[in-house]
């Protein structure tokens, strides 16, 4: 068994070599079982130090000069070589339980992706009730979060990756065609939590809770124009670190 990492990475330099450590340590769950392991960054055209980050700690890197994060994932998945492909955020820092729960999953036939709950790096009263209703929805409807999804290479590439039409919510864009795939072949999408996905609370500082909760609603209000556009989508795409 192979298993392809794939990170997307714009302007990480704060965050990419704690990530990238977290998963050298939890893959020792994936290799104990004689599996191999491969690390791809995709530097999207950062302006930092972030792709001689990932070079340094082993990572192979590759380069995407557009910047959309379902572009990011779905070049960096061009290069997998692996059986599956687990996509992770750089701000993310999987533990060895959470590998070993994961591995345990890709090693059931009937498995064809699957993701995790999620929890916060420090806490905030906003990013408690997103992540309680958004942990909440993952487990009832199998919603996959971007942060951390596991799929079949051939399923993934099946489907025809990431939407690049979309700026936000391209994995439940991704999420909705491979739930079609899994009752085409009898499979299923699995919700991971024992041991839920550490990732940052930045954006819950780094931005007041009147645009966030403004950005939200107009997802929910008119979801398509949101998530087709650049400028809407500011909370990836504005630049602030």
């Amino acid at each position: 068994m192979r298993i392809s990492i794939v990170i997307p990475a714009y302007n990480e330099e704060q965050w990419l070599g704690s990530t990238l450590e977290a998963v050298r340590q939890a893959s020792r769950a994936l290799t104990r079982r004689a599996w191999e392991v491969e690390c791809i960054v995709c530097d999207n055209h950062s302006t930092d130090a972030t792709p001689r980050i990932a070079a340094a700690a082993g990572a192979t890197v590759v380069f995407e000069p557009v910047r959309q994060i379902a572009r990011a994932r779905n070049c960096g998945a061009r290069l997998a070589t692996g059986n599956w492909i687990l996509f992770l955020d750089a701000d993310s820092h999987p533990c060895p339980a959470l590998f070993e729960d994961m591995a345990r999953q890709m090693s059931n036939p009937r498995v064809l992706a699957g993701g995790s709950t999620l929890r916060m790096d420090a806490p905030h009263w906003l990013g408690r009730f997103a992540i309680t209703a958004w942990n909440l929805a993952s487990r009832c409807g199998k919603w996959l979060a971007g942060a951390f999804i596991f799929v079949r290479t051939e399923a993934f590439r099946t489907v025809g990756g990431f939407n690049e039409t979309l700026y936000a919510a391209e994995e439940i864009d991704l999420t909705c065609r491979l739930r079609a795939l899994a009752r085409a072949r009898r499979q299923k999408i699995v919700i991971l939590h024992r041991h839920p996905l550490l990732t940052s609370a930045r954006k819950l500082y780094l931005y007041r809770p009147s645009e966030l909760i403004h950005f939200w609603a107009r997802a929910a209000w008119r979801h398509r124009q949101t998530v087709t556009s650049r400028e809407a989508c500011f909370v990836w795409y504005d630049g602030r670190r």
